[in-house]
This record gives structure tokens, C-alpha cells and sequence, in this order.
């Protein structure tokens, strides 16, 4: 990707634009300790110094993920707040526990109780809530519908997974947070390149060029007709006249 720093100074005008347009006074971001997040979260600093805040939001998480998510947040001066969902979580489920298990619908819940945190505090500051997802995700519907994808703006959903780590590097994102192997952290030991069983390297490939192994586009394809409805709105029935 030519002129990296050129882009960043373009996201970050772009989100002060939307801001103001919103006649909102800043941004609130979930802080994973993943590098998507990590960069919302650098673009929110630039463009938000004082009025920017990365919400750590633990739910049966990795201890490892809310430390990453601190070294973000310290390598960038970073405002933050820990809201503890694991409890929440807990009584939920013992609330609409019934017969029979589907370990998707349960992990997803916990993306869509982080979607609720961050609105209470969006509104709490007037702030916009920034999704951390990138186009690779988008392409294959690799989100939670109403979860990660319950946003008001998407800084980072037109660069692929490898361009993300080019912003990361250009906003000075530690290292280790760069190189981590991606995690949606749905459930233990769970990465994003084993659920989808192809790697980000493959899928950015296929999106730029159109071009695969045909086992790895056929299934890519696959995914991304299948999670259409998460990219639009809902079907509205109209009257025909």
C-alpha cells in the first residue's frame, strides 16, 4: 500500500469529518487487544486526543487479551474504561437457558453485550461507536450481525487484513499486538484463520486479485453469499401502488 501516512491523515480527517457531521464530540471503541482495534483505536488518538475512549470489555476472555488491550492503550496515552460482561453473560444465559446447545449462538451473545456497553457510553459522551471491522471480515461475513457490526462508522472496512497491519505499523502499534495470531476470542484456544480454514494471506489475495486455489475460492464465495443479509439493511415490505 503507497503512501501509508498519507492514508492515515486521510482516516483521521475522515473520522473528525463524520464526527462533527454527527454533532457528536468524539469516539468509543471496543479495545481487544487485537490489532484491528488497536488501530481504530490509534486513529480515534490522532483525531480525538482528549475525546477518545477504548472500552476493555472481559466475558470469559483470555487474561491476555485486556493486558494487550492496556499495551494499546499505554503505547497510545489512551483514555480506557473496563466494563466486566462475564457476569452479565452468566445470568443471560441462565435466563434463556432451554434444551439443547448451539455454540455459535452462545458465543455470539457475548460481541452483542459488548455492542450494548459501548452505545451506553456513546450516548453517555455523545460519542460515535467505531467498529473494528476490516474488508477481509466483511467479504466472508467473518462478525457478529448486531454485535461488532453495530456501529455507527467503520474506519478500517476498505483495507484488507495485510493493509491493516500497514496502518498499525504506521501508527506505531506495538509489535506483539501486529504479530499475534487474530482472535475473535468467541470461545477458548479459538482463532479466526482455523474457524474460517483458509488464511488472511489467501482471503486479501482473492479480494484484490480474484484469483485462488479453487478449493480456497469456492468456499470464499460461499461465505460471501451466504452472510449477504449482514451487509444491508433489513428487507422493508413496501405497498406496491
Amino acid at each position: 500500500m503507497e503512501n501509508v501516512e498519507k492514508i492515515c491523515d486521510e482516516l483521521v480527517n475522515w473520522l473528525r469529518e463524520r464526527v462533527e457531521e454527527a454533532n457528536a464530540k468524539g469516539l468509543v471503541f471496543g479495545l481487544s487487544g487485537g490489532i484491528d482495534s488497536a488501530v481504530v483505536a490509534g486513529l480515534a488518538k490522532k483525531a480525538f486526543p482528549e475525546n477518545s475512549l477504548g472500552i476493555i470489555m472481559p466475558c470469559h476472555s483470555n487474561p491476555i487479551d485486556e493486558e494487550h488491550g492496556l499495551l494499546v492503550a499505554e503505547s497510545l496515552d489512551l483514555k480506557t474504561t473496563k466494563v466486566d460482561l462475564t457476569n452479565t453473560y452468566d445470568v443471560f444465559m441462565k435466563t434463556v437457558s432451554n434444551e439443547g446447545e448451539n455454540k455459535l449462538a452462545e458465543a455470539n451473545v457475548k460481541p452483542r453485550l459488548r455492542m450494548t456497553t459501548l452505545y451506553y457510553f456513546a450516548q453517555k459522551y455523545n460519542y460515535l461507536v467505531a467498529g473494528p471491522s476490516n474488508k477481509s471480515e466483511f467479504t466472508v461475513g467473518y462478525f457478529t450481525k448486531h454485535g461488532d457490526s453495530g456501529v455507527d462508522i467503520f474506519p478500517i472496512a476498505s483495507f484488507v487484513k495485510s493493509e491493516v497491519r500497514e496502518l498499525a505499523y504506521c501508527l506505531n502499534i506495538p509489535e506483539k499486538i501486529i504479530t499475534k495470531p487474530p482472535t475473535a476470542g468467541l470461545w477458548e484456544n479459538q482463532t479466526d484463520e482455523k474457524e474460517m480454514g483458509f488464511s488472511y494471506d489467501v482471503l486479501d489475495s482473492y479480494i484484490k486479485t480474484g484469483n485462488g486455489e479453487k478449493e480456497f475460492v469456492e468456499k470464499i464465495e460461499k461465505m460471501n453469499k451466504r452472510s449477504g443479509h449482514k451487509r444491508k439493511f433489513p428487507p422493508v415490505f413496501t405497498i406496491e401502488k
